[in-house]
């Protein structure tokens, strides 16, 4: 029978192991910014709430003009759905999005509104826990949690961190489970940008993978 003594070392050395590991990944992509080009907390927020099964580069180009009309969550809430709506028809589900967005800024009235905790941000219409994680990494709020997003749940099953499974949320509960804490905050987006220009779907570039001597599919294609 294993004591509570010997369960504690086992987790402690998983968690150490796998910082280790990891830690050639975070340098590569600690700090770098998220790909959608926002200017302060108002357009991440709207950005992340488009973004949802579309683009980044597409959610960057059609937000220009509305951002443009639209500097701020005030702005927004004197307008109506009708007159936002224009600008959003080509991001996918635009109509839902359009009015998400608009009930949120009725809701907040500005900017010094905007969430600053996991818990506040996912109450919002739009903002699952992706999202909310995102925005607290991008504004440098506490971390409560691990990004998962498409890429991320590509890859992490790749490197044998968890079993397949298309279920972000579970992924990310997982992924909490396995890494220690101090690295939830940089983890999520090494993982999403190691999906976008190394992990591809098709013929990944596992040469330039950086941690590609802890990887279950490395491995498996020098067998």
């Amino acid at each position: 029978m294993l004591t509570p003594f010997f369960i504690t070392f086992k987790i402690k050395m998983l968690f150490e192991n796998w910082k280790e590991n990891l830690e050639p990944l975070i340098d590569k992509y600690k700090g770098r910014k998220h790909p959608l080009n926002y200017n302060n907390s108002y357009q991440l927020l709207i950005m992340v709430i488009l973004s949802a099964q579309d683009s980044d580069a597409n959610i960057n180009n059609i937000t220009i003009p509305f951002f443009e009309k639209h500097p701020n969550l005030e702005s927004i809430s004197n307008s109506s759905i009708e007159e936002i709506n224009p600008y959003f028809t080509k991001v996918k589900n635009y109509p839902t999005k359009t009015t998400w967005i608009y009930e949120l800024a009725k809701f907040l009235k500005t900017d010094n509104n905007i969430p600053t905790n996991l818990t506040d941000l996912i109450s919002l219409k739009g903002i699952g826990r992706k999202s909310a994680n995102v925005i607290l990494r991008e504004t440098n709020q506490k971390t409560e949690g691990i990004i998962v997003d498409l890429h991320v749940i590509r890859v992490v099953p790749r490197i044998g961190l968890t079993s397949k499974y298309e279920d972000g949320n579970k992924i990310e509960k997982l992924l909490m489970q396995q890494l220690p804490y101090e690295i939830w905050d940089e983890i999520g987006m090494a993982f999403s940008f190691l999906g976008r220009e190394i992990c591809r779907p098709t013929n990944p570039k596992c040469d330039d993978c950086p941690i590609n001597t802890h990887c279950n599919y490395f491995r498996n294609l020098k067998q």
